[in-house]
């Protein structure tokens, strides 16, 4: 794990090594193990390390192949970099890390028979000298981030936004088309951002440039299109065979030559990590868990840890502490933090940081089995009850975190991008059955808000996350293999009968069970008490903070240019109103702590 950072011009640019180091100092929270540049011409790459595998001199990047062609800068990991290794012949290679791998499979295969066989998260440069070929490489879900800008023959790219615009050759143009994505999907769908001209590149693509110009936009991976609906299945041969394939995922990402641990939230997907970890570790691992007074999942949490004696860690977040943090981690993300267990994820850490380097976590378990029965049911309850004129529009106003009314009400620029992924989104669903497109729909947009949240929380402290529910081969073979029934599985007929009377919010987990298979599974390791209590968010009081978040948004709000005039009491008065109350206001602050932290100095130099 790491981050990695490059300036490729087809003309000279002043400084060039001067900014390719300040580049690297600009993210230098990613990898403090070691740092490198390679200037060549007009080309620069830069890295910062942070050492998991190869812990020796011969992993240093960048790293230049034996001829002398190709150069590249990784961050991330290839899981079964040992199997593609076994596949290349003709090389001398100088160490055993994964790096080294990637940058012989590319010289001596190219970059899709490389990508054929990778599993992992990675995002890649890879540069030809001879040829002034640059490949922008990004894995199949979007774990790693990679960012870039290019125009006019330069292309600058990085690991974090701040990275680009420590190269002072851009400057940060505010896009408020953006705040509209951003408030909808608590992140800006890819490849936009909230940087005008800087990009996303996005997950499964690999992006084609030479001397600074784009060439093509490749696409080498997407979510599965096959969709099992069998109504006869063996249900115990497919739990066998999904279990096999969850612990090999896990049993994958425990590659590392530093300590490992595991977040344990006392949901089934950690405690369900946190077994399997532990039956396949020698000694005991670390586990932690962080919460509120009055507002934590301690109780469920120490179940698991004692069940399986782990060495466990408790972190109580007082409230000040929650709010000193705040500011800080916007800077961290380059962007308004999206829910608000970032801060507490990010202060648990920085905490577990002290003991281990690595931290397994339990996102794309929900998305992977139908864990949010509400939404995941929304096709059934459409169905049902008709609700809109179209599926699309029912599923948009359930999905939706602030309400198009409200933003519409609210933003100078309401719009933003909704009409270009309405159109795309619409044509996902008209492509696919309600249920399948609902899943198709998780795992190509909701899954990237919840990577960069891991990814900022995690990277702040130089610690790498691994996230086995997002292993592209067990979502394949979920999607092909694995019946929408025993995803999300009726508790009896008559539940099913008695559901179609109701909607979700009403019905969901008392009659019938989301995530089914993966409870299944969990009852061969886990205490029925955490498997049996009802799905719990990651609490965080704001609610009971919202006459706090009212004064802050009164004070930080009222001069902000991309709200309508003499909004902010409306504004206030009408999130109280909200499901989310506290949440949609805590939003809106932050976009406005996010826009005068960047949009108000001077980048260029």
């Amino acid at each position: 794990m790491c981050g990695i950072n490059g300036v490729v011009s087809n003309y000279e640019i002043s400084d060039l090594t001067k900014r390719i180091t300040s580049m690297n100092d600009a993210i230098g929270h990613r990898g403090k193990d070691s740092f490198g540049t390679l200037v060549d011409g007009n080309v620069a790459l830069g890295h910062r390390r942070l050492s998991i595998i190869d812990l020796n001199p011969t992993g240093h990047q960048p790293m230049t192949a034996n001829s002398g062609n190709w150069s590249i800068v990784f961050n991330g990991e290839i899981y079964n970099h040992l199997e593609i290794r076994n596949q290349i012949r003709n090389y001398s290679f100088k160490g055993n890390s994964d790096t080294e791998v990637i940058l012989a499979a590319i010289e001596l295969h190219g970059t899709d028979w490389f990508l054929e066989r990778a599993n992992g998260m990675f995002a890649i440069a890879a540069y030809n000298h001879f040829s002034g070929e640059v490949f922008l490489i990004r894995d199949r879900l979007g774990i790693k981030p990679l960012y870039y800008y290019h125009d006019n023959g330069v292309l600058i790219f990085s690991s974090e936004i701040k990275g680009i615009l420590t190269s002072g050759l851009v400057d940060a143009s505010f896009n408020d088309l953006a705040i509209d994505d951003y408030l909808a999907y608590r992140y800006v769908r890819e490849p936009n951002t909230f940087f005008k001209e800087i990009y996303q590149v996005e997950s499964g693509h690999y992006l084609e440039f030479c001397d600074g110009n784009l060439v093509k936009d490749h696409i080498y991976w997407d979510v599965p299109t096959k969709w099992n609906t069998l109504k006869e299945f063996d249900e115990n041969q497919i739990k066998k065979e999904f279990k096999v394939r969850l612990t090999d995922a896990v049993k994958k990402r425990m590659m590392a030559e530093v300590p490992l641990g595991c977040y344990l939230s006392g949901g089934v997907d950690s405690s369900l990590l946190t077994a399997i970890v532990q039956q396949n570790l020698e000694g005991s691992v670390n586990t932690y868990n962080i919460g509120f007074k009055g507002l934590n999942e301690f109780e469920y949490a120490r179940i698991i840890a004692d069940q399986y004696d782990t060495i466990h860690h408790e972190i109580l977040v007082e409230d000040d502490v929650y709010f000193d943090e705040w500011d800080k981690l916007i800077w961290y993300k380059d962007a308004p933090l999206a829910v608000p267990n970032e801060i507490p994820l990010s202060i648990m850490s920085t905490r577990l940081r002290q003991d281990i380097t690595v931290v397994l976590s339990g996102e794309g378990a929900d998305e992977l089995l139908g864990g949010y029965g509400r939404i995941f049911r929304s096709y059934f309850d459409f169905a049902n009850h008709t609700p809109a004129n179209s599926f699309y529009d029912y599923f948009s106003s359930q999905y939706e975190y602030v309400s198009r009314e409200m933003r519409n009400k609210y933003l100078q620029n309401p719009k933003g991008y909704r009409e270009e992924f309405d159109s795309k989104i619409k044509n996902l669903f008209n492509n696919s059955t309600g249920e399948q497109a609902i899943f198709r729909f998780f795992h190509k947009y909701h899954v990237k808000g919840l990577l960069q949240r891991v990814d900022m929380s995690t990277m702040q402290a130089t610690v790498e996350a691994r996230v086995p529910f997002l292993d592209h081969e067990l979502i394949e073979f979920v999607y092909e293999q694995i019946p929408y029934d025993l995803k999300l599985k009726w508790k009896s007929k008559e539940a099913k009968v008695k559901a179609k009377e109701l909607y979700s919010k009403e019905y969901s987990e008392d009659l019938d069970t989301p995530k089914y298979l993966l409870k299944e599974v969990a009852y061969d390791y886990l205490d029925p008490r955490v498997i049996a209590r009802k799905k719990v968010g990651f609490p965080v009081p704001l609610d009971s903070w919202m006459s706090k978040l009212g004064e802050i948004a009164d004070n930080e709000l009222k001069d902000a240019p991309w709200l309508t005039c003499d909004s902010i009491t409306s504004l206030i008065e009408s999130s109280k109103n909200e499901t989310r109350s506290g949440q949609i206001l805590w939003m809106f602050i932050n976009i406005e702590r996010f826009r005068k932290r960047y949009f108000t100095k001077e980048w260029k130099w």
